[in-house]
């Protein structure tokens, strides 16, 4: 009797729960488990690349506005990897320099190539902030449920067993259901942090596009100033 009730007490340990389970419980929980892990690895992902790109954008501001002449900045940016504010930049500028290059003369033209080629890197940015944010809102909403289907096979598969054995004492019963539960209980492990690093990365994506996109229509308004002073002594010799 002793043994049998070491044997039982072993059996309702996390493991023992697991190794106890059906087939298809145990592949709901290695589901969980992995989207789980998945889940954590896009958190640390995302807290450094987010950090990342803050200390970037500041770092490019305070560049942009020391006074530093934009033909000096373009030189400089021109020929890295750009990302964030300084991407938007160099496209801008580069479509600039090209306009100008190939004898542009109406600054309307000039301008809407200007905020399109600024719209389509602001764009791109955008995406790669929110990337892999979509998985986070899977996992968040679907988590409970897969771990919830884990749940009812596992209670059914019990059930079975316990009319096949014509026993129903709790000893009997209460494993069986331990076992469909845990799958619920992972289920809701994956889900919870899922769903706060959604809404947190959401909104950290967020304010860093904004940021962004006020750039952008500042640099939009520098270099419609600046088109005015290229083109208008143009025309007016024409």
């Amino acid at each position: 009797m002793e043994q049998v009730g070491l044997d039982a007490a072993h059996s309702v340990t996390l493991w023992g729960l697991f190794m106890q389970a059906g087939f298809v419980v145990k592949l709901v929980m290695l589901g969980l488990i992995a989207a789980s892990v998945w889940t954590w690895g896009i958190v640390v992902d995302k807290t450094v690349s987010y950090g990342k790109a803050r200390r970037q954008l500041d770092s490019f501001e305070q560049v942009f506005w020391s006074g530093q002449s934009l033909e000096e900045l373009y030189r400089t940016l021109s020929d890295r990897q750009t990302s964030g504010m300084s991407a938007i930049f160099v496209a801008a500028m580069r479509e600039w320099k090209k306009s100008f290059e190939r004898g542009a003369r109406s600054p309307i033209g000039l301008q809407m190539r200007i905020d399109r080629a600024m719209d389509v890197t602001l764009s791109r940015e955008s995406e790669t902030l929110e990337a892999r944010l979509g998985s986070l809102a899977t996992i968040g909403s679907a988590a409970p449920f897969v771990g919830l289907f884990g749940t009812v096979v596992g209670i059914m598969t019990s059930f079975q067993a316990i009319a096949g054995s014509k026993q129903t004492s709790l000893a009997v019963v209460a494993p069986g259901i331990a076992e469909a539960l845990l799958a619920t209980a992972i289920g809701l492990l994956a889900a919870i942090p899922a769903v706060i690093a959604y809404n947190k990365f959401s909104a950290d994506a967020g304010k860093l596009t904004a940021r962004m996109e006020g750039f952008a229509d500042e640099f939009s308004a520098i270099l419609s100033r600046q088109i005015d002073e290229k083109l208008q002594p143009r025309a007016a010799a024409q």
